[in-house]
């Protein structure tokens, strides 16, 4: 196969599995009982203070292979309001960057009492990102445009604005990834000013607390320029102990658009959809949570046969007693 076609092909593969690099990309880590990394709706949501932190690395066989850092905490404050705050720090090859955003929500309950959970939430996150460029290996000669130093953009702002909606057993958010527009131009003055995103998840959580608790969902996410489109099928089991929850599941995402390559030279054209399955297993330990996820890309085309590690590490403060009878461990 041409070897050009092959990292042409891996191009668009990746740029589907992670889509755009502005922002913190949507991987799985959500599914580590941390779901306003996502949603800023969920701030504030559950009963605990949560800090939680993410380290994510691809291919430990590959030199500059992409790795992302986050760390978030989000709490209550009074009765209905929550407030957050996230750190993020991205580097896939010469391009990297670092970010923070700071989130406001507000939670509406129409139940008559905290017994039963029925909660409307709203929330937006407002951030700043710097993108950055490293040339210094770069050869000057080969484009003009290259000066072999470090390029740098300046830091641009973007909010992202949600909604949740959590009643008994049952959830669903909807989050608008980078809402306004934003002009970039680290590499080319003709890029994108919409780095507009759409994610909508739902779920529903069976089962009984002295037996296993099955929760499964789904995410589904556009990219508004590409038109770009994925959909994650997860499914979470909880089981109560005495020290606390052991907890694991699997996820499958798969890409909606197909890119197209030729098997063999001369031979027929193919055509293949991202697509890649995630178990994740964790363990919460009084106050302290623990979650290891491995992503594996599935395929015939693909940069390498090693798959994406994660680590997340979190502490809940300040809980409170869990109010509600319901199934809800993001709220509970």
């Amino acid at each position: 196969m041409n070897f050009k076609k092959v990292y042409l092909i891996f191009g668009l593969l990746l740029t589907q599995l992670s889509f755009s690099q502005e922002g913190i990309a949507v991987y799985a880590d959500y599914l580590s009982d941390n779901l306003y990394l996502l949603h800023p709706s969920m701030a504030g949501a559950a009963n605990c203070a949560k800090i939680r932190l993410t380290a994510r690395q691809q291919w430990f066989d590959q030199s500059d292979a992409p790795q992302l850092q986050t760390l978030s905490f989000n709490t209550a404050v009074g009765t209905n309001s929550g407030i957050g705050a996230i750190v993020f720090n991205d580097k896939n090859g010469y391009h990297s960057q670092t970010g923070a955003k700071l989130t406001y929500a507000h939670h509406i309950r129409f139940s008559r009492s905290d017994y039963d959970l029925n909660q409307l939430s709203f929330g937006m996150s407002a951030g700043l990102v710097q993108s950055r460029l490293d040339e210094t290996e770069f050869e000057p000669d080969f484009d003009p445009i290259i000066d072999g130093g470090m390029k740098q953009k300046d830091s641009y702002f973007n909010v992202d604005v949600g909604a949740s909606y959590n009643y008994l057993d049952f959830f669903a958010h909807f989050t608008v990834k980078n809402a306004i527009a934003s002009k970039r131009d680290l590499y080319t003055d003709v890029e994108s000013d919409n780095l507009r995103k759409y994610l909508f998840s739902v779920g529903y959580v069976f089962g009984f607390n002295d037996a296993l608790q099955w929760e499964p969902s789904i995410l589904f996410q556009a990219v508004d320029q590409t038109k770009e489109k994925t959909i994650d099928v997860n499914l979470k089991l909880y089981k109560e102990m005495d020290f606390g929850r052991l907890w694991g599941g699997l996820s499958y995402r798969r890409s909606l658009d197909g890119a197209q390559y030729q098997a063999v030279a001369g031979g027929s054209i193919e055509e293949q959809h991202l697509q890649y399955i995630t178990p994740i297993l964790g363990i919460n330990y009084k106050n302290f949570m623990f979650a290891y996820t491995y992503s594996y890309l599935t395929g015939d085309v693909k940069f390498d046969n090693t798959g994406f590690h994660q680590i997340t590490i979190g502490l809940n403060l300040f809980c409170k007693r869990e109010k509600f009878d319901c199934h809800c461990p993001a709220v509970n």
